[in-house]
């Protein structure tokens, strides 16, 4: 009985906790549904007196379309890349034997300490020198190698037991065959889960566009927002409906994900 009034309290809590959480984002869907006028009302009015389903249509009627394309396309490309790199880095690492396997691996994990913005200026005069600036080739070779994404598929492929790799080395497969039909199949939560972090990281990046980017046709969703926002003198109803229309996809993608976000996770638990 104990237990039980536990766990409803627990969950009670937890509720209260997420609903916090969840305020922002109710108020941003609010905000870009009413008149300017109404936006910092103040006690806040929730529900909009007059609903200004028009702030969307004004905020597409912009190069909005094209910044939402450009968005796709970088993010989709460098998700494939980065999520195909690291899950082949990670298996060679955990799986493959050779001479001075740990000691790369390590100094591949050391870089990972290097903050982003100590090698900007060095990766914008590397962009300039082979000609990858304002381009979305460059912004997706950017973000398609990651540290973070090998450290953290590797400890799911080291959980992979080697008599499955032993197995299929007898039957005579490679190392790739033994990656792509044995060792993919028994990580896919883990590999999942990665892809859908990677996709979250490469849409909300900010800074990578601001630099290596230029050309207004080139800009992704997250400048086009800010560009949207400086030429609209700051009209918080239209922001805030760009905002709501940037976020759809990162929703969509995790509501689509969330079965293999959660079981790379209890995945990972159960490994330790």
């Amino acid at each position: 009985m104990k237990q039980n009034v536990s766990k409803i309290v627990i969950t009670v809590i937890m509720l209260a906790i997420g609903m916090v959480f969840l305020l922002p984002f109710l108020w941003m869907i609010s905000a870009s549904l009413k008149p300017e006028s109404e936006v910092f009302t103040y006690p806040i009015q929730w529900i909009p007196s007059v609903w200004r389903w028009d702030n969307y249509v004004t905020v597409w009627a912009e190069n909005f379309p094209l910044y939402y394309w450009n968005s796709i396309k970088v993010t989709v490309i460098t998700t494939l890349i980065s999520t195909t790199v690291s899950a082949m880095a990670a298996y060679g690492f955990s799986k493959v034997e050779f001479k001075g396997r740990n000691t790369i691996f390590v100094i591949v994990l050391a870089t990972f300490m290097i903050p982003a913005q100590a090698i900007l200026v060095p990766q914008f005069m590397l962009f300039m020198y082979l000609d990858l600036f304002d381009t979305h080739l460059g912004l997706i070779l950017l973000n398609s190698f990651s540290v973070l994404g090998t450290f953290m598929l590797r400890q799911f492929f080291i959980a992979i037991h080697d008599d499955y790799i032993a197995s299929a080395k007898i039957d005579g497969a490679g190392h790739f065959t033994i990656f792509r039909k044995v060792a993919v199949p028994l990580v896919l939560p883990g590999i999942s889960t990665y892809a859908i972090l990677r996709f979250i990281w490469t849409w909300n990046d900010y800074q990578g566009p601001l630099i290596f980017l230029r050309s207004d046709h080139l800009a992704t969703v997250q400048l086009g927002i800010s560009r949207f926002a400086s030429i609209s003198g700051e009209v918080y109803s239209l922001i805030m409906a760009g905002t709501v229309s940037a976020i759809l996809p990162l929703l969509l993608i995790f509501f689509l994900g969330q079965k293999y976000v959660i079981e790379g996770i209890a995945l990972g638990g159960v490994k330790g």
